[in-house]
């Protein structure tokens, strides 16, 4: 077969089609509801060499630092063999935060295939999971954290599985230091599975077409994604653009972390991100974010400049340069705590990236987002059952209007993209009361297009338990753009069963609450774009 536009098409989904069924049984077999409702997961597809072909439609954050943590497989380990399972959690090593376990199968090319003799490793196929518990020093494993040693369990890249044999040990080693371990073995199962379907499915694929065929096509898409991006990125004027965005304060008082970058564009294609200005790591913050987060978080803006029409390849991204200095917010050195880095600043630096290309780009750029993912985490012992539980949601927000229209109200945004868990799940699952869950109407910026507003979820603790959030835009609201207003700032409340009055919380916090008290959380709305009267 020879590689033509219908079948670097058909090629294009084939690839993709092994990611998004690795997701389907993922989302369909898990145990949690984190991972089985809000598909809390990630899917993707690698060639030989650990570069990224095709990934499922699942979260941003997750895979742009997938390829990092294939790479530190491909590094760890000489040989794989068939039946081979690597797993690891580690950020420093291309995880993104602890919760989030991966698993890489390596995949081979099949017996009697022509092409596999001088050496049969195909490639890989990767999940990666957000385990709702994997132990530290609080359920959930998202604390107020100061250094990654309290913040859960830490697995570098290690062999789970041997030519197709689980290693036990291993297992029971992670099971002993994890607070849900009948749910985290639910998961655990889920995740192999999707990746023994998708050794399938790429070894049926090369059965089908040849080994030389699916490479091919492999190296054309490659090509065809950096081809497109290039194309797109040239629309950015040579110049270089500069801009900056701050963060909750690490510990109220305390200066605010700083997040500034340069984008550098020469006109031809390429781009140079910059992140030197940025604050040094806060030793006393778990907002950290590892390069693999940051990495991603620029991608992922490259992703929305380019359009759906490029493929989400190693090719999409080969003409970004990313800078991050050593030892700063952006890149973090360990032991640093970053349990927030993945899902708080990922945010703030899709933010600045965004924002320091609106006056260039003035008819793509939206005003920002919410820019938190809203993290709550609720444990202890279940007054129903007498057994631990550990429960893990992000909640929505509102979105930035854009020169197209006004933002979307209450959705996931940015580098993250699950689903709301609904009320019956929570309530089946967990014990607490969901007492108010809707849209926190006015909450969105004013402008010629209104921002999206944010939403509002009280729930009533039916026992004793430990909660830990991790939020943000809570002193500062989402920026506008051309005249548009910023949006609400996000607010956590905690009423305590014996007073009349709700006592404000923290952006970043880990509080002990009784049965009877009741947490709300009211996330933030989108920036509005447009001077609020002007006619469309």
């Amino acid at each position: 077969m020879t590689v033509d536009a219908i079948s670097l098409e058909v090629f294009r989904r084939l690839f993709a089609a092994i990611a998004e069924e690795m997701g389907a049984v993922l989302g369909r077999t898990a145990l949690s509801p984190n991972i089985k409702e809000r598909r809390d997961f990630s899917c993707a597809v690698f060639d030989a060499t650990g570069r990224i072909l095709a990934q499922a439609e699942h979260i941003p954050v997750h895979l742009g630092a997938m390829p990092a943590s294939v790479q530190a497989a491909i590094e760890r380990f000489d040989t794989f063999e068939p039946g081979d399972l690597i797993a690891l959690n580690d950020p420093y090593l291309g995880g993104t935060h602890l919760p989030d376990l991966t698993l890489i199968s390596p995949v081979f090319i099949p017996e009697g295939v022509e092409g596999g003799d001088a050496d049969p490793l195909a490639g890989f196929v990767a999940t990666r999971a957000h385990h709702a518990d994997v132990g530290g020093m609080a359920p959930g494993s998202m604390p107020a954290s100061t250094t990654i040693y309290q913040e859960g369990f830490i697995i570098p890249p290690i062999r789970l599985a041997r030519g197709g044999t689980l290693n036990e040990e291993a297992v029971e080693l992670f099971m002993s230091n994890v607070r849900t371990p009948e749910e985290r073995r639910g998961d655990l199962a889920a995740q192999i599975a999707a990746n023994r379907i998708g050794e399938g499915r790429y070894e049926a694929l090369i059965t089908r077409y040849g080994w030389q065929t699916v490479t091919e096509h492999g190296e054309a898409l490659i090509d065809y994604a950096e081809r497109l991006v290039r194309a797109a990125l040239r629309d950015i004027p040579a110049g270089q653009y500069s801009f900056e965005d701050d963060m909750e304060p690490p510990i109220p008082g305390t200066e605010r972390p700083r997040i500034a970058v340069t984008i550098t564009s020469d006109g031809d294609g390429s781009l140079t991100v910059d992140f030197t200005g940025t604050s040094p790591e806060q030793s006393l913050s778990n907002i950290n974010a590892v390069r693999a987060v940051t990495v991603s978080a620029v991608q992922y803006c490259v992703r929305c400049l380019a359009g759906s029409r490029a493929p989400a390849n190693h090719g999409s991204f080969a003409s970004v340069e990313v800078i991050t200095p050593e030892g700063s917010l952006v890149n973090p050195r360990p032991p640093r705590a970053v349990a927030a880095g993945n899902v708080e600043t990922s945010q703030r630096i899709v933010d600045v990236v965004f924002g320091a290309l609106a006056d260039v780009l003035p008819q793509q750029i939206p005003a920002a987002s919410q820019g938190t993912m809203n993290n709550v985490t609720i444990g202890g012992t279940d007054p129903r059952t007498g057994q631990p539980f550990a429960y893990y949601e992000t909640l929505a927000g509102g979105v930035g209007a854009s020169p197209d229209g006004p933002g979307e109200s209450a959705i996931h945004s940015h580098m993250t993209n699950t689903l709301n868990t609904p009320i019956e799940a929570l309530e089946y699952q967990y014990p607490f009361r969901v007492l108010e869950y809707g849209v926190r109407r006015g909450s969105g910026g004013e402008g010629q297009f209104q921002g999206g507003d944010g939403l509002v979820r009280t729930v009533e603790f039916l026992g004793d338990a430990t909660v830990s959030l991790l939020t943000e835009r809570r002193s500062r609201g989402a920026w506008g753009l051309v005249g548009g207003a910023a949006g609400a700032p996000g607010r956590n409340t905690l009423r305590r069963m014996d007073s009349d009055r709700d006592d404000e919380l923290p952006a970043t916090v880990t509080i002990d609450v009784s049965r009877g008290d009741r947490l709300t959380i009211e996330t933030p709305g989108g920036g509005g774009w447009g001077v609020p009267g002007s006619p469309p």
